[in-house]
């Protein structure tokens, strides 16, 4: 019985635990009871990977109100694939949590946190999971708000002036995808995402249908941090408490990249999208402008963080190279590559979170020596690196084989060899950091000790996993070509 109410179980389950955390209010408690929580929306988003790899496309009507009369929450490949990332992140990083947040926010805000924690991870499952359009739209806001005040929440007085800015482009993004999904809806007088597929390629010749298109793509755009829509981002991942700035980054953008999937191919379908907007055109020359930049801004930084938020908007344009494919080769890419960087950047962000709380500083100068003094957390920066990078065994790798692939399977040799180069730039921004760390010696003697096991035990699940799915990778690209022949309508 409670296997055909999964769906709603994933996101009530959340949101209903979340204002049980402002009662609840002791520090170790209410973390216990967020873990808990965490945990049991893994255990559901795992079921409901293995039942629609059993059984297909799963309908579930809220309330029972059949679409497109009522709200649908429909899962597939792609979004059980999501949800399941989401989950397993939400869960690991729940260890790494009792020691920093105890470290990098004020006792008194504790409960507040883990409130704001449970929304954003809320509003992130409902992104995923809803087949209504508006429905997209309200998770959004949900985990937006969530997320300024998660930034908000850092002791530096700079996170606030990064939770405005990024509420400021936050609200731009939104505010357009919202207009588009309101054009869609007076076009259509639908907003059921499966229903306003059938009934959009009507109107596709009309001026309101480019309209509502370029209102969705520009807020999708600016929501994923893709350059140069990306300046809310630096700053957010910099002056956010170590935690947070690990989750957002291995969650967020890549909650967004699904949606950017699931509104092109599925929504407007890949036809119209590709061969009559020729979006593609546009795409891979700003995705790979995107990889060049970002990559050579990440090399200049001086703050760890902030040469990892850059890095992000670089994978980012990997993503997005696979999308602008529109082949299965690509989209295989782009999405197990969503995976992949969300397991190495939240294991990047978290062993800089293990230095924070032993140095009280991400800044590259402060971290001489640190190979020495902390080489449990250095090792594991190292590992994540050299997947960033995209050193064979690792996850990496496999993303860039399957995009640089792509782009053989279509004779755009330039391309394959200018993704393939950048990951030279990844080289040298990765080793500044190693070079700092172990080929330089600390201004002082003082003793540094490792950080406690919990942050260890959720740093080296992570890194764990970018080396076992960089071997065992049946799950990671099998998931991701059956999502791409869906998105696709063709079988892989």
């Amino acid at each position: 019985m409670i296997d055909m109410h999964l769906p709603i179980l994933l996101i009530v389950v959340p949101l209903v635990s979340a204002p049980l955390c402002v009662l609840l209010r002791q520090k170790t408690l209410v973390w216990a009871f967020a873990s808990l929580v965490c945990v049991a929306s893994l255990g559901i988003a795992s079921m409901l990977l293995i039942r629609v790899l059993e059984e297909g496309v799963i309908s579930y009507a809220i309330g029972g109100w059949i679409a497109p009369w009522g709200i649908e929450y429909r899962v597939d490949t792609i979004n059980a694939f999501v949800l399941l990332l989401v989950s397993i992140i939400a869960a690991v990083l729940m260890f790494f949590a009792l020691p920093s947040v105890a470290d990098e926010i004020s006792g008194k805000q504790h409960y507040l946190f883990y409130t704001a924690y449970l929304l954003c991870f809320t509003g992130l499952m409902g992104i995923a999971i809803t087949g209504d359009a508006f429905n997209v739209f309200v998770f959004l806001e949900i985990s937006s708000l969530s997320s300024y005040t998660l930034i908000a929440l850092g002791r530096d007085r700079r996170a606030l002036t990064a939770s405005y800015q990024y509420l400021i482009m936050g609200t731009l993004g939104a505010t357009f995808i919202v207009i588009g999904i309101g054009l869609m809806y007076m076009m259509t007088g639908t907003l059921n995402m499966f229903d306003l597929s059938e009934r959009l390629p009507a109107m596709f010749e009309t001026r309101t249908a480019m309209v509502a298109f370029a209102f969705l793509t520009v807020g999708m755009l600016i929501k994923l941090a893709m350059f140069p829509m990306h300046m809310w981002l630096p700053n957010a991942y910099c002056y956010a408490p170590s935690l947070v700035t690990a989750f957002l980054a291995a969650t967020a953008t890549k909650v967004s990249i699904y949606v950017f999937l699931r509104f092109t191919f599925t929504v407007w379908g890949a036809e119209f999208v590709f061969e009559k907007l020729k979006l593609d055109a546009f795409l891979i020359p700003l995705s790979l402008i995107g990889i060049y930049v970002a990559s050579l801004s990440a090399i200049y930084q001086t703050n760890i963080k902030r040469l990892l938020a850059y890095s992000s908007v670089a994978q980012i344009g990997y993503m997005m190279l696979g999308i602008g494919f529109v082949s299965i080769t690509g989209l295989t890419g782009g999405i197990v590559h969503l995976f992949n960087h969300a397991l190495m950047k939240a294991a990047l962000f978290l062993s800089v979170g293990c230095a924070v709380l032993r140095l009280g500083s991400s800044d590259l100068a402060d971290w001489k020596g640190l190979g020495r003094r902390m080489p449990v957390t250095m090792a594991a920066f190292v590992l994540a690196g050299l997947s960033l990078i995209g050193v064979p065994l690792t996850v990496g790798f496999v993303s860039k084989w399957y995009l640089i692939l792509a782009a053989l399977e279509k004779g755009w040799w330039p391309i394959a060899l200018l993704a393939l180069l950048s990951s030279l730039l990844a080289v040298i921004y990765v080793w500044r950091v190693v070079e700092v760390a172990y080929f330089q010696k600390a201004d002082d003697d003082s003793n540094v000790k490792e950080a406690p096991l919990m942050m260890q035990i959720s740093m080296w699940v992570l890194t764990g996993a970018t080396l076992y799915f960089g071997i065992q990778t049946d799950l990671t690209v099998n998931v991701a070509q059956r999502a791409a022949g869906l998105l696709l309508g063709v079988t892989p």
